[in-house]
């Protein structure tokens, strides 16, 4: 890879092609220092790594021709959706093209009889639940931020929801890609079922850019419930949250969703969200279904809950209480970036079976605290899903050191308990020195898919796997 990054350094055809592109898109390419520095990595320490310009297409067709002069030259593209994403996928290591899709927003269509739509990929997921509201229909996948639909699929990503509704991977039935020789691929129908060839669509979703440009998804969509109940439940122990909660799985109760926030988060939501909640281990839950069944589903999780040590169990059922429930939960990130002023914040996530969730949280919690790191936790943990967000001083060395060692040592513990480094961040940058621990001899296969579909490495080079 470093040969390809001083052959780029040296002539990467970039100033060719953005001429080009001046010309046939006019102010739709610019390279002013602020936009080229908002197209770069935002959220995370990781260094921002600047591309030579940034690009707004408007169709695929322009995409087509923006890869196929990129291609010739070996400019490398980076995608760009809404810019949350947490692990510097948006980096440009290379220089390049930022590819922003803000103005390839549109709904294409809404099948309401199948349950499926159509979009291009800058639809952000607010948006498109707001276009599906009077249709009784709604898209279920979360994440914190109001994504682009195409980064989502991109990093794979999940949300609150994942424990009732699944994740991307689940979610879309149909991609549109822009493949590095220039070619338009449709990796299936509309139907919810195939047996037809390799599935292209599991394999461009959540590859990060790397493999092929998406412009265009089929989403799975789902019946807006009859009935939602939201409620918070504290618990005296992480461990007894995560008891009740795989107990709740087992009989089949029907959670929605299913958070977990330790004490220090909580008092940042309290702090942010001007909530009042007890600083304790607590759950936000949500039951979808009729107004019988949910009933029932909150007094059985309410004994369950109190077996395992929680109380206080409190329940919303209007909209405007769920909604500033869920608003708090959504806003952690920003809430824990206002707990300690003047910090830089990193936001990691690993994933365990969640019969290991437990441990592998309290684990986490006492390195943290031995570390003297100011760390809270938040976790999907009807999936075994949870994130740390250190907040470090970046002028105090020791703690920069130790953070690097920590976030090694989360890393080693998922993976010992045999989970992963990333349930829905992605591996972007940032987590690509962890791939060959997790997937030893299946990293040559990437390598060998990356090299097949992108040989001259222009699509988000730098991310998920190191080329040799």
């Amino acid at each position: 890879m470093a040969a390809v990054a001083a052959e780029r350094s040296e002539n990467t055809g970039a100033s060719a092609i953005i001429d080009a592109l001046r010309a046939r898109l006019g102010e739709r390419v610019t390279t002013t220092d602020a936009m080229r520095e908002q197209h770069a990595n935002t959220l995370t320490w990781l260094p921002s790594e600047l591309p030579d310009a940034v690009v707004f297409p408007e169709n695929t067709q322009e995409i087509v021709e923006i890869v196929k002069m990129c291609e010739e030259h070996n400019v490398p593209i980076i995608p760009f959706g809404a810019g949350t994403s947490l692990e510097g996928h948006l980096n440009a290591p290379f220089g390049g093209l930022s590819l922003d899709f803000s103005r390839m927003n549109r709904i294409l269509a809404v099948h309401q009889e199948d349950l499926d739509c159509v979009v291009e990929a800058g639809v952000t997921r607010n948006q498109l639940n707001d276009h599906l509201r009077d249709t009784g229909l709604f898209f279920p996948v979360d994440p914190g931020a109001d994504a682009s639909i195409g980064g989502m699929a991109a990093t794979r990503a999940s949300g609150t929801n994942a424990v009732r509704y699944g994740t991307m991977r689940d979610a879309v039935l149909n991609l549109t890609a822009v493949m590095a020789d220039g070619s338009v691929v449709k990796t299936a129908g509309r139907a919810r079922k195939s047996s037809a060839g390799y599935d292209l669509t599991r394999l461009l979703v959540g590859s990060e850019g790397t493999l092929g440009i998406i412009t265009e998804l089929t989403l799975r969509l789902h019946g807006i419930p009859e009935t939602i109940l939201s409620a918070v439940c504290p618990f005296k122990t992480i461990e007894g949250a995560c008891d009740a909660t795989i107990t709740a799985i087992q009989m089949g109760l029907g959670l929605a969703r299913c958070e977990l926030l330790d004490e220090v988060q909580i008092e940042a939501c309290n702090i942010h969200s001007k909530l009042d909640l007890k600083l304790t281990p607590t759950m936000f839950l949500e039951f979808h279904g009729t107004p019988a069944s949910t009933r029932e589903q909150v007094d059985t999780f309410a004994e369950i809950a109190a077996d395992n040590g929680g109380g206080d169990y409190q329940w919303a059922e209007r909209a405007e209480d769920r909604n500033r429930l869920w608003e708090a939960r959504h806003e952690a990130y920003w809430a824990a970036r206002t707990y300690r002023p003047g910090a830089q914040v990193i936001a990691t996530d690993v994933c365990v079976p969640i019969s290991r969730l437990a441990e592998c949280v309290t684990e986490t919690k006492k390195d943290i605290a031995e570390l003297g790191l100011v760390a809270p936790i938040v976790g999907h943990i009807g999936d075994g899903n949870f994130h740390v967000i250190p907040l470090i001083d970046m002028d105090n060395a020791r703690e920069v050191e130790a953070v690097h060692g920590f976030l090694d040592r989360l890393v080693g513990r998922a993976l010992a308990m045999e989970g992963t480094c990333t349930g829905e961040h992605g591996v972007g940058a940032g987590k690509m020195k962890y791939m060959q621990a997790e997937h030893g001899p299946g990293v040559e296969v990437m390598r060998a898919i990356k090299k097949t579909l992108d040989p001259h490495n222009i699509f988000n080079p730098g991310k998920v796997v190191e080329l040799t």
